[in-house]
């Protein structure tokens, strides 16, 4: 009688931090990047900032302070999942550098892998696409504090990975973000 095993190929937990400005494209790369890597058998999870907001973050506004609670607290599920042998990937704005540092110290502390990527889309296109009507409500004057138009946007210096999903297809994106992670051993 022969017995075979199962042959898995685990993987570490990482983080993957897409961030850039609204309707950039970070949360249709993210589940790009996700279905491709589930199909090779990995365990990932996306943690949508809109449905964190939603869920995890309900009650917070859209003051510094506010968006920075709301990133850490995305950080920390983001970190303890990947401790546990899941890839994250976060597609989160994060507009504040330091609020993005301190998710990067969180995961170095606790030797956890932590990738950030730039979608850097830029501002017109992002507002020619407009995926929630952001950009229209603000130049109606309907709300105010839009992440890149009339709030900051600090885009990250020196990601590990830029991604610039106006002069490639979504499939592109996830393939380059792809390609870093198996760079890193990570996939």
């Amino acid at each position: 009688m022969t017995t075979h095993r199962n042959v898995c190929t685990c993987w570490p937990g990482a983080t993957v931090w897409l961030t850039g400005l609204p309707s950039a494209g970070k949360t249709t790369i993210a589940y790009e990047l996700a279905g491709r890597l589930r199909a090779e058998g990995r365990r990932v999870e996306v943690l949508d900032g809109d449905e964190i907001r939603a869920f995890l973050s309900a009650g917070l506004g859209f003051s510094r302070e506010d968006r920075h609670a709301n990133v850490q607290r995305i950080g920390l599920v983001a970190e303890v999942l990947a401790r546990n042998g899941i890839l994250a990937i976060v597609p989160v704005i994060a507009p504040y550098a330091d609020s993005r540092e301190a998710v990067r110290t969180r995961h170095l502390t606790s030797g956890t892998s932590y990738l950030e990527v730039h979608v850097a889309t830029p501002v017109e296109v992002c507002s020619g696409r407009d995926v929630k009507g952001l950009y229209a409500r603000q130049a109606a004057g309907e709300i105010s504090g839009l992440t890149g138009v009339d709030d900051p946007y600090e885009a990250p210096e020196a990601p590990d990975l830029r991604i610039e999903a106006h002069r490639q297809t979504v499939q592109e994106s996830a393939a380059a973000l792809q390609a870093l992670l198996v760079e890193k051993e990570l996939a």
